[in-house]
Formats: structure tokens, sequence, C-alpha cells
């Protein structure tokens, strides 16, 4: 009983931050997305009679505690589905940094859902396994579908789930994330999300969201570059001061990160194609054409507190390998 999934990070253009139910995971608002090809996470699940409790491996190293019981969480909802009982054996590695704002844990419980349903036996559709994946961390229900994705908030827990609104190959983008520090941040997603309503400015970020989604969609299927970056650094910076002004706040710029908001802003007026998007970490996710790819690149490794600068074009689907 073993499967081995791969599954992308995705880079978030319409913001998921706050739920209506944390439990469930169920967004206040919908969100869209593109997965990142060239940045993965490689799940293994091994159900095995002989273990008394889960087991994680994530980058060679064990892991306990909460990060462990977010995983048993999932493989027991599998255990229920499959209708067996054996621990598992779960063995992970990233090949880009975890827990810095680049949405490992949408990658990670993406092919853990994948990985785990499949060792188990299960044959869970798309939707089914969206559902599944945003149990762990409610980003990885966008990592499950291939290229552009929409998450649809739904009306209860089985209508929560994510699909590709254009494939991988529907628009030649790139992801220049800038990173300006590796560490793990302090104050995760999980325990963000909650502080959400606590900010004054949560209410009208929600209320405005199907405006924004509608103008984020359109952009895409457009391929309208303009109105794409106008409403996606719009998207990123509201999302930021919901967190600034949360009780309590929350501070993921950190100077270096403000220094490549401005760079990317003063590029893009002298005719550069180019928007940046920031997700829950200090870490600048720059986006441009694929042509552009490299110049973006080397603009950004020049500038000061930027450590390395890692690409990504658009990704398909989370995918099981073969053993």
């Amino acid at each position: 009983m073993k499967s081995t999934a791969i599954a992308n990070p995705n880079i978030a253009f319409i913001k998921y931050w706050g739920n209506r139910d944390d439990d469930l995971r169920l967004p206040v608002n919908g969100s869209f997305s593109m997965n990142l090809d060239g940045l993965a996470t490689k799940t293994q699940v091994i159900f095995r009679e002989d273990l008394a409790e889960d087991q994680l491996i994530l980058n060679e190293k064990e892991e306990h505690g909460a990060g462990l019981a977010r995983v048993s969480k999932i493989l027991d909802e599998v255990r229920a589905a499959a209708g067996i009982s054996f621990r598992a054996e779960v063995v992970s590695e990233n090949n880009f940094p975890t827990g810095a704002g680049i949405a490992s844990s949408a990658a990670a419980f993406a092919a853990l859902a994948l990985a785990s349903s499949k060792a188990a036996g299960l044959e869970f559709d798309e939707p089914a396994l969206s559902v599944l994946a945003r149990h762990g961390s409610g980003s990885a229900s966008r990592s499950i579908p291939g290229g552009f994705v929409e998450w649809q908030m739904g009306e209860d827990d089985k209508s929560s789930y994510a699909f590709s609104i254009a494939p991988a190959d529907h628009w030649d983008l790139a992801d220049c994330v800038a990173v300006v520090n590796t560490g793990h941040k302090e104050t995760g997603s999980t325990q963000g999300h909650p502080l959400a309503a606590t900010s004054p400015l949560q209410a009208a970020r929600v209320a405005d969201a199907p405006r924004r989604i509608k103008t984020c969609r359109d952009a895409i299927l457009e391929r309208d570059f303009e109105k794409f970056a106008s409403i996606v650094e719009a998207d990123s910076d509201i999302m930021h001061a919901v967190m600034m002004t949360s009780n309590p706040a929350l501070f993921y710029w950190q100077p270096a990160t403000l220094r490549v908001m401005d760079s990317v802003r003063a590029w893009r007026a002298e005719g550069l194609p180019v928007f940046y998007t920031i997700d829950a970490g200090p870490n600048v996710h720059v986006i441009t054409l694929r042509e552009k790819m490299d110049e973006v690149k080397a603009q950004l490794m020049a500038l000061e507190g930027v450590k390395d600068v890692l690409t990504a074009t658009v990704g398909g689907p989370a995918h099981l390998l073969t053993d």
C-alpha cells in the first residue's frame, strides 16, 4: 500500500485570507492562482501494518507535534474512506524553502492527498481530492488542478473546491520569486487566518472580492497583462493591509521586500511587463512574461537584500509517480 505524488506550490493572484469555518478551512471569498512548474513537493505514503503511529519525515528530518497532527488528520480521513486502520509512513521533500511564504503547505497537502488516497486504493476525482487537500491547507485545494486555477468558496464542505479555468499553456507567464528570507515565518497562515476578522479592513476586502475575482478571471482569459498587473498588485496590498491592522498585527514585509516592490513598480513604468504579489511571508513573487524571465531574474539579483531568485513557469496538476 504505497504511492508517491508530486505537486507544485501555487501563487495566489486573488488571495485567500480568512475562513468562515477554520476547521474545514472554508474561505470567506473565492481566489485565483497559478501553479508553479519547477518548484515541487514529492511525497511518498506507505500504509504499514507494523507501525503503531503515523510517521512524518520532512526534508530528511522526522517531524512531531502540530505538523504531524495535520498530516494525521488527512490520513484519518483517507483511512475512514478506505475502511483501513494501518498507520502510515510519510516521506516528503521540497526543492524550495519551507514555511517562507512560497506555499510549501499547498504543495505538501496536495501531494499528500493524492498519494495517500491512491495508496489506500481510493479513486477520488479532482474535486474530491481538492476538498481533501483543503482540509490540510486551504491553498492546497488550488495545487490539485493544473494551470490557472479558481477556488470557489462554495456553500458547504463538498462544494468548496478548485478547478482549472485555463491550462498551463494558455499564457506563457513566469514567476521570479525574490527570496529575501529563507527562515520559517513566526506566524503561519493557519494561525493568521483567524486574525483576519479582527481587522476593520477585512469586511471591505471581502465585500469587494467578487469584483476583483471577475477582473482577474477576465484578465487571464483575455491575456491582458496591464489589467492583470493592476488587480493582482491591488489584491496583494489589500490582504497585507488587513494583516497589518489585525489584532495582533502581522508584519511580513521586510526592508528588502519593500525594495523589490518599489523596483518592480519602477520597471513597469519603464515598459517592462512585470508586477508583484506577496503571500503570507517576506518573499516577493514577481510575475512576468516567460521571454522576460532571465532579464527580470538578473535585475532582481542586483537588488540589495535579495539572497536568491527562484524561477518557475506555469505548472500542471498534481500527479502520481510510478514506483
